[in-house]
């Protein structure tokens, strides 16, 4: 029995448990669904199966890693959800999918690559994300899903009459009608701060039942 073989398989997938942890402690201090444990899971897993996928001597390794990739859609797929009309969980669902992809790479005996990846994917999280927020405060795009009474075009001509005067960026997505009531759909550019002055402005306004961010 070889145990230099055993040593380096374990030494793998320690690799493969210290990336993932690094990437999911940034996940867990934001709270969001896949957090530590979840990322050192996905990258122990991943790793695992492609060294037996390279032990076996019937099974194709490509199919292996085909059949990961797979397995880790579902698990990206569950934690997206729509809230609104917003959608959340993208970040969350590309950081399972590489997580995944630093397994296998590791699992491959190709570190070099792995450890470039993953310094890429900290930096990604970390560094960028004051780069995000500036950018962000400068100019982000929203929808607005705003339900207003009555179908008059007098509301819609004062709603683009004020974000025009405020230098609010929109345009008009959609416009339907609903047991006597307008359900607008807007794409609004603006400022970070300007928001609050939109926002501010349909809480008020007597003709808005809701709206939806």
């Amino acid at each position: 029995m070889d145990f230099t073989i055993y040593a380096e398989e374990a030494a793998q997938v320690s690799v493969a448990f210290i990336i993932g942890a690094a990437i999911g402690i940034e996940r867990e201090f934001r709270s969001k669904p896949a957090g530590f444990r979840t990322m050192i899971f996905i990258c122990v897993g991943s790793c695992l199966y492609t060294i037996l996928s390279k032990e076996s001597n019937t099974i194709s390794p490509d199919r292996i890693a085909s059949n990961i990739v797979t397995g880790i859609g579902f698990i990206g797929a569950g934690v997206i959800f729509k809230e609104g009309i917003t959608v959340n969980g993208l970040t969350t669902a590309a950081l399972i999918w590489i997580t995944a992809a630093l397994g296998m790479s590791i699992g491959y005996h190709n570190y070099p690559l792995a450890f470039v990846v993953s310094s890429m994917v900290v930096v990604a999280l970390f560094v960028l994300e004051p780069v995000q927020r500036f950018i962000n405060k400068l100019h982000k795009v929203k929808d607005y899903k705003i339900r207003a009474n009555g179908t008059e075009q007098i509301f819609k001509e004062e709603m683009e009459t004020f974000f025009a005067s405020h230098n609010v960026n929109f345009r008009c997505m959609k416009m339907i009608k609903e047991n006597n009531e307008a359900v607008y759909t807007y794409r609004i550019g603006a400022p970070k701060y300007n928001y609050d002055i939109v926002n501010t402005y349909l809480l008020k306004h007597h003709s808005v039942i809701s709206f939806d961010v």
